[in-house]
């Protein structure tokens, strides 16, 4: 194994008063003090005498008397041609031995506990049936990104080097607008589109620009989480009106129902999440017409909509209004989760405000990825990888089918209908606890979302949403049983045990 070299900081070394004399004695006590307390624990390095003893301005024979005696104590030891290390015969410090104040939840404001709420709600699910947008396997191009990133990243464009545009890298814009063209009919310019780190933080960009305190705004019954949990802890306040969607996509006229003058709108009309259907064009020219007499915001999260396995994709809604539609794109699911990448089609108006506001939360994209990511489209590749997944997808929709339809009851559960996207929906039949049981599907090693809070309190179902995600079929086979055992279960202790409320 190869050696690695250390620079070795001793902080506690600042206590050493050498006006007071007695210098051996209070590195001593000083070293001695900062293993108790855990600054050095078991195996750490320590300086070498000499570069030590030249730190402090001291004799190099105080530092030895110092670690002759550590060492002879047990708290230090020896190592031929290796140097001075904290001994491994020392146990690390006990919980109580180091003074840290805890604080207790209650002193914590709203909002941080709102935060680490969010953030259990949003841990990673493993990477095991039936987790959404796992790119193993088959579903991975790792040769052709290992040959781009071999090529910008050595040297060049991606190397590293200073602050970069907030806009994002000119190359990747350029690529991007190409290929939603091609792909989605939107017709825009490199200069319309801000790079983001995926479409969350275009969410967020969107509600801190577009937005004021106390706005009404729209959103989908169910929705993405991810959107409901930026707006409902937003400074602004902003009153949310859930706008319940049919097979037709949102319902244009609720929405004017429930709040007429709203300043926008989020909905995800490729691919209706998390239900799955598209959004009709006369809906769409419903909500349209409403956004231009209202002057109000269309955030257009165009979601999953490479992935449609029967017929032609609908043009993407921006398409319909290029001035009102804010459109929001990932390749985090397409590629990797892990690559942060995505982006906004936007009004010029609007952009130098999102790049403004970008600068300020992470100054800008990282830029060796964007290098890469541009010339992974502008080469055709992006297209050829998607014509792939889509397969992989639609074979392995085909095989959780018929393998939910072999173990599991239509009269516990059923699928929901759909012909594109990276999950389903597998709805309960009864009052069964999507939350328990996705969270028992887990410790069973099987990795499901309940659908339950995409859903306003209201108009709450139950279901668990199942990823496509390139698993072969004995993996899903096992994984539907251990569902299949779940659900059942569960519903014999309902059926023992009815809820009288319902």
């Amino acid at each position: 194994m190869a050696r690695i070299a250390k620079v070795i900081d001793l902080p506690s070394i600042i206590k050493l008063n050498k006006a007071e004399g007695k210098i051996s004695a209070q590195l001593i006590q000083i070293l001695r003090e900062a293993v108790q307390q855990g600054n050095l624990q078991a195996g750490d390095p320590l300086p070498a005498s000499r570069e030590l003893a030249k730190t402090l301005g001291i004799a190099r024979g105080t530092i030895i008397e110092t670690y002759d005696q550590l060492i002879a104590e047990g708290v230090l030891e020896a190592r031929a041609r290796q140097g001075t290390f904290v001994s491994h015969i020392l146990k690390s410090p006990s919980s109580q031995a180091i003074s840290i104040q805890s604080i207790d939840s209650d002193n914590l404001t709203d909002a941080a506990q709102a935060y680490a709420q969010i953030f259990k709600e949003f841990k990673p699910l493993a990477h095991r049936p039936f987790a959404v947008s796992v790119p193993i396997g088959r579903t991975q191009p790792r040769d052709v990104w290992r040959k781009f990133g071999n090529r910008f990243r050595a040297c060049g464009v991606a190397a590293p080097s200073g602050y970069d545009d907030p806009q994002g890298v000119y190359a990747l814009r350029s690529a991007i607008a190409d290929y939603v063209r091609r792909s989605r009919s939107v017709q825009c310019e490199p200069e319309q589109i801000v790079i983001t780190s995926g479409i969350q933080q275009a969410l967020y960009l969107c509600s801190q620009i577009l937005l004021t305190k106390h706005d009404a705004v729209w959103v989908e019954d169910p929705a993405y989480r991810g959107t409901t949990a930026i707006l409902e802890n937003s400074l602004q306040h902003l009153q949310i009106s859930r706008v319940p969607v049919d097979e037709d996509g949102i319902l244009v006229h609720t929405g004017i129902e429930l709040a007429p003058h709203a300043r926008a709108a989020f909905v995800t009309p490729s691919h209706q999440y998390p239900l799955g259907m598209p959004m009709s064009l006369a809906r769409r020219a419903e909500l349209v017409e409403w956004a231009k007499q209202q002057r109000a915001w269309i955030i257009e999260d165009d979601y999953d909509s490479e992935l449609r396995y029967i017929g032609q994709p609908f043009p993407a809604l921006h398409a319909m209004a290029p001035d009102r539609v804010i459109y929001l794109g990932t390749f985090s699911k397409v590629l990797f989760p892990s690559l942060r990448l995505g982006y906004a089609v936007l009004p010029k108006v609007l952009v130098a405000a999102f790049c403004g506001l970008r600068a300020l939360i992470d100054r800008h994209p990282p830029s060796a990825d964007q290098h890469v990511l541009g010339a992974f489209i502008q080469e055709g590749y992006l297209e050829r990888h998607i014509r792939r997944i889509r397969h992989v997808y639609a074979e392995n929709r085909q095989q959780i089918i018929q393998l939910i339809d072999r173990y599991i009851p239509k009269t516990q559960a059923f699928i929901e209908s759909g012909d594109q996207g990276m999950h389903m929906v597998l709805w309960f039949a009864n009052s069964v606890d999507d939350l328990k049981i996705a969270r028992l599907a887990g410790e069973s090693g099987v990795s499901v979302k309940a659908i339950s809070p995409t859903f306003s309190e209201a108009s709450q179902r139950s279901g668990l949403i199942l990823g496509l995600g390139d698993f072969d079929v004995d993996q899903l086979e096992q994984a539907i049983q251990i569902l299949s055992k779940l659900i059942n279960d569960e519903h014999q202790k309902n059926s023992l045990h009815p809820n009288p409320n319902l």
